[in-house]
């Protein structure tokens, strides 16, 4: 599908959406459409919120958001979801915060269709006192010393629909996924429905030379939508590198409320999709982010003959 067709068939107001990808393989692009479209009251899934994130609320898309690490990707702080959390500015964001763990074990049950999950590493956080849905249950076990033990849980992540980047696919929707893998696999598998962004499609045989590479089978994915450059600004493992640059100004740009909306203007408002997102940044900045070759070497999937 088209980004515009599979976010206007697959995301609606009022939606759990979970975003995913960890530090590459961002679905900004995604975001973006989503913007474009006018989302509303969304609760937004997302382990790592971050420029994606700050975008969107600017857009005025999301109402709740789900996460642990909030930030400017270690380049600064995120201006609009400062506002928002310190001073209800323009209006109060909803925030449910978990620790990285605490996220993928979220994933884990909503992939596994369970009630919750456990987790030891909440032991002498303040997390649970500022986040209702961390609870404790008896374990019907003994615990290290023989006597009972009470846990840590976590409820299940079960979004409407789960968005993902990643590097290729197939036409069916097998996906494949090299670098940093993340928990795209699980938040698709936790989800209702789930739409697949990707750098390239490539034949089957591509695809089935590789099958070790391919982190989401297409029984799981509902939509696929190619869309080169479409993680920018975060990279995409083997196909272009992280623009530092952009990060180190989104702190000054989100800082400043006016500043902020005429990028917005600019830039998602103001682009009819990403393809001219992209071809506005110019082919500098692209010449710039080029990567070079360093490909795996091959393995033999040979059997007898």
């Amino acid at each position: 599908m088209t980004m515009k067709d599979a976010i206007a068939t697959y995301v609606r107001d009022g939606d759990t959406v979970s975003l995913e990808g960890f530090t590459h393989l961002i679905p900004t692009a995604a975001g973006h459409e989503i913007i474009r479209q006018g989302r509303r009251n969304l609760t937004v899934v997302r382990m790592t919120a971050d420029i994606v994130v700050d975008q969107m609320l600017a857009g005025g898309c999301i109402t709740k958001l789900v996460s642990s690490f909030v930030g400017n990707s270690s380049a600064g702080s995120l201006g609009e979801l400062r506002r928002r959390v310190e001073h209800a500015d323009p209006e109060p964001l909803e925030f449910e915060e978990y620790s990285h763990y605490g996220m993928i074990c979220r994933y884990l049950a909503g992939a596994q269709r369970l009630p919750f999950y456990p987790l030891r590493s909440y032991a002498g956080s303040d997390l649970p006192s500022v986040t209702p849905g961390i609870r404790k249950v008896v374990s019907p076990y003994p615990g290290p010393d023989g006597g009972t033990e009470e846990i840590h849980v976590v409820p299940p992540i079960n979004p409407d629909v789960t968005i993902i980047h990643a590097q290729r696919a197939d036409r069916s929707g097998n996906t494949q996924v090299w670098g940093l893998t993340g928990v795209q696999a699980e938040a698709v598998y936790a989800a209702d429905k789930a739409v697949v962004v990707v750098e390239e499609i490539v034949e089957d045989e591509v695809v089935r030379s590789d099958p070790n590479r391919t982190i989401i089978p297409a029984h799981a994915v509902d939509a696929v939508v190619v869309c080169p450059r479409g993680a920018h600004p975060s990279f995409a493992q083997g196909y272009y590198d992280r623009d530092n640059a952009f990060y180190r100004a989104w702190s000054h740009i989100s800082k400043d409320p006016a500043r902020l909306g005429e990028w917005m203007a600019e830039w998602v408002y103001g682009t009819a999709d990403h393809a001219e997102y992209v071809a506005k940044q110019g082919e500098e900045l692209w010449s710039g982010l080029a990567v070079g070759d360093a490909p795996s070497l091959p393995v033999n999937y040979g059997r007898r003959l």
